[in-house]
């Protein structure tokens, strides 16, 4: 099997030959800066010149921006650049860019459907979700007082939102299609959801219908991307059509036996604990021997739980790949 018939043969469930090695996200820099003086070549610097380094499966991410190069920044982490509607229309110009205009969008589909069409990578796609974009623009705080004080401006930036994704999809189906998707929310934490499901019913769920449909019709899998504890919201995500989760956080107290076992249907990635990647070959191995089962059964693939930390060296991570290869014989 190659690496697109591996995807989709877990995806729907069906028997692989073993599990993808992959990490559905780059390293951190911190990590990188690390293994460069551990032994990664200082000359390797490129995710994907990594990924091949370690003899990764190529899952090739393009992220489409929301934003053009013009809009303001904000001045820190979980802060706004708008406060109301009329914010919003300073700013709007600056919003939902045509991504053929982004010379860097052509050349990422150039450089990855001939391998797409060989088998030997999966393309993927992320936007912003209809959770997280209103954030990015309102602030954190803000943010959540806006569903209760402006609700009709979270319905409006919604509303752009989700034609912009369609127009930015069918740019992609001009190139091929991907074999699946990630709307970027991290609408969790570790005790659960940051909002009620009346309010995601209100907010959310009428977007992600609009827009799921037309990924389906064109056999893209579409996938939440939250960070934190999501066993509640992963309920109403399905009722809205969507068909997986990532990357179920150890830490946040995810559990992928109730995962499975409540949606059967749905496809996980993720869920190996990061914590345990420096703890040594046993705990490594403790790890994949809680995960395996769960992936025996499909639609489940095992990744970090979020991105490799600094805390793990280069040869804690080759010992991590070691026992992945070895266990993931299926």
């Amino acid at each position: 099997m190659n690496t697109r018939d591996r995807f989709h043969g877990i995806a729907h469930g069906k028997d692989v030959d073993r599990l993808p090695i992959l990490e559905w996200a780059g390293w951190w820099d911190q990590t990188l800066e690390r293994w460069h003086g551990e032994g990664l070549p200082s000359s390797i610097q490129d995710r994907y010149d990594i990924c091949r380094h370690f003899n990764l499966d190529l899952y090739a991410q393009n992220w489409v921006q929301p934003r053009k190069s013009s809009c303001p920044k904000a001045p820190k982490h979980g802060v706004g650049i708008i406060d109301d509607e009329k914010g919003y229309e300073l700013v709007r110009e600056h919003l939902y860019p045509d991504p053929i205009t982004n010379e860097s969008f052509d050349l990422f589909f150039k450089k990855w459907v001939p391998l797409q069409e060989k088998g030997e990578a999966v393309i993927w796609f992320t936007v912003d979700g209809f959770f997280w974009f209103a954030r990015t623009l309102l602030g954190i705080e803000d943010h959540l007082y806006a569903f209760y004080d402006q609700p009709e401006l979270l319905h409006r930036i919604n509303t752009d939102l989700v034609n912009w994704i369609k127009m930015v999809y069918s740019r992609i189906l001009e190139h091929c299609e991907p074999d699946f998707m990630t709307f970027a929310e991290d609408m969790s934490y570790n005790k659960g959801p940051m909002l009620s499901e009346d309010l995601y019913d209100e907010f959310m769920h009428p977007y992600y219908r609009e827009v799921v449909p037309l990924l389906e019709k064109h056999h893209t899998l579409p996938i939440i991307d939250s960070d934190g504890d999501i066993s509640t919201p992963v309920h109403w995500f399905k009722r809205s059509g969507l068909k997986g989760v990532l990357p179920l956080e150890r830490q946040a107290g995810v559990d992928i036996d109730a995962l499975q076992s409540d949606h059967p249907e749905m496809v996980f990635i993720g869920h190996y604990d990061k914590m345990v990647m420096n703890q040594g070959e046993d705990a490594i191995r403790r790890e994949f021997d809680r995960l395996i089962p769960a992936a025996k059964k499909g639609r489940f693939f095992i990744s970090c739980d979020h991105q490799t930390p600094p805390g793990v060296s280069y040869d804690q991570y080759l010992t991590y790949l070691k026992v992945f290869k070895e266990v993931g014989v299926m």
